[in-house]
């Protein structure tokens, strides 16, 4: 099962770094943010990547071009043709697709514009902005267990995202945009959906949470699998500095890999 990474946006809310590179590849502990993201998902055995950059999409493929330097001691002798020695490399298995699906695109729009590199499988899908402990293999079961066509990650947080109506049964009975009185669960990404959620994604203007996740609560095929742990998006400053301060200290709740 392929994972889904949205990592083509503006980043406007974290304007103090995102100006020069995309939000997912500003550092916690020294590494992206997408990085962490993606060490997550491989812990629980899903190693294939596709990454829909946009702004500076660039600075993405730079990086994994390179990830092999970053991971590994290097060698390079000049007295024999610029060879380069690779010493003890500690790369992860991942095979990484990073698409430009354009400067404008919206969220549903990227995960339409990558559909050819899906194949007919289900795919995961998450922002490439927030860290998380779930348990993807869980996850992943109880998509399985209900039949329907997607599946999002939901928590309660004092920060509002998209707003879920969530009957007894799970099943996610509306969608709509946050209100700042709200008290209600809300999406963190982290979701399963199968092939046919495409066919409810429409051109590149088209808003995976305010289009695609409506119509499918409306369906009746929106479930959620509400997670009790830890969340937490990074949408500025503090929030870097918060979830930089638990990696730093040791107590970084998402990282699930030794």
């Amino acid at each position: 099962m392929k994972v889904v990474i949205l990592a083509g946006g503006f980043g406007t809310r974290f304007s103090e770094e995102s100006e020069y590179r995309p939000k997912p590849m500003i550092e916690i502990g020294g590494m992206p943010i997408l990085w962490h993201i993606m060490k997550e998902y491989s812990h629980y055995g899903f190693n294939e990547f596709v990454i829909c950059a946009g702004y500076k999409q660039q600075v993405i493929k730079e990086w994994f071009s390179d990830y092999f330097l970053y991971t590994s001691d290097v060698t390079f002798d000049l007295t024999a043709g610029n060879k380069v020695i690779l010493h003890e490399q500690r790369s992860e298995p991942w095979k990484v697709t990073v698409v430009d699906t354009g400067l404008h695109t919206m969220t549903g729009g990227r995960i339409k514009r990558v559909a050819k590199y899906l194949g007919d499988e289900p795919f995961l899908m998450t922002y490439g902005d927030g860290v998380c402990d779930v348990d993807v293999k869980k996850l992943v079961e109880f998509h399985q267990s209900h039949g329907k066509l997607a599946t999002l990650t939901s928590v309660i947080m004092e920060q509002q995202k998209g707003v879920l109506d969530i009957g007894g049964d799970n099943a996610v009975h509306s969608f709509r945009e946050k209100n700042v009185g709200d008290g209600s669960p809300i999406n963190a990404g982290y979701m399963v959906m199968e092939p046919a959620v495409l066919d409810y994604i429409g051109g590149d203007d088209n808003i995976l949470e305010k289009d695609t996740l409506v119509k499918l609560a409306d369906a009746g095929e929106l479930m959620s699998y509400q997670h009790r742990g830890f969340w937490q998006c990074m949408d500025n400053r503090r929030e870097r500095d918060m979830l930089e301060k638990m990696w730093a200290t040791g107590n970084a709740p998402w990282k699930s890999w030794e």
